[in-house]
């Protein structure tokens, strides 16, 4: 599926995660991976722009962070970041540069990239969202299945075993997910996407598309 490799999805540029996805064809080969290196990548940071708050939890000096947000390690918060009121990060994650994090967002196990928005009310949980993508109010990615089987990602007939249980949505650049979307998981959103709000979104969504429905997928023009 050359659709869901990490070379298709995302601008590795555009994130200080960029070594660790440099070792995976697939990005959710690396959802395991982020807690060890957060915590390695850390205490190499430059203390003139990171500040090492607690343990395994350095922010970036021009990073902005309400004072009610919880903040859990492993972590890392980027320059010029923004943490809102009531944001609970619970751990192992990347929060890039100009990131918006907002409030009574949700985030474990994550990598945002640069100049991501989960700006209200949102869960994503096993997830990897890229450049200046955007999860509208309320929308969340479903990280396991209600019959708690090992995900597999679908597409039409391929199907790739990831052999995780928790697997949340693979969101690559400038995807736009409207409010009160549901990224069950498994999800992959292909580069410069529209998921329309309220959706239900499961398997492969090609780039350049608009996300109606299930059965109505049209690509942009």
């Amino acid at each position: 599926m050359e659709e869901c490799k990490i070379s298709s999805l995302y601008n590795l540029e555009e994130t200080i995660a960029k070594e660790l996805l440099e070792t995976a064809t697939y990005p959710w080969e690396i959802l395991p991976k982020i807690s060890d290196f957060i915590v390695k990548l850390g205490n190499t940071l430059d203390l003139n722009l990171y500040e090492k708050k607690s343990e395994n939890v350095w922010i970036a000096k021009t990073a902005k962070v309400a004072p009610t947000a919880y903040i859990n390690g492993p972590v890392i918060i980027g320059e010029d970041a923004e943490i809102r009121h009531c944001a609970f990060i619970r751990g192992n994650a990347i929060i890039g540069n100009g990131a918006v994090v907002g409030n009574s967002t949700e985030l474990k196990n994550v990598i945002l990239f640069n100049k991501v928005q989960v700006p209200h009310y949102n869960y994503v949980g096993d997830s990897i969202l890229g450049y200046k993508s955007h999860m509208g109010a309320g929308s969340i990615t479903s990280n396991v299945k209600s019959d708690k089987k090992l995900v597999i990602v679908k597409n039409k007939n391929e199907k790739i075993e990831t052999g995780l249980k928790k697997f949340g949505a693979m969101i690559g650049d400038n995807v736009e997910v409207g409010c009160g979307s549901i990224l069950n998981p498994g999800t992959v959103i292909g580069k410069n996407t529209n998921i329309y709000p309220l959706s239900s979104v499961r398997g492969v969504v090609k780039a350049n598309s608009i996300y109606k429905n299930q059965n109505e997928i049209v690509e942009k023009t």
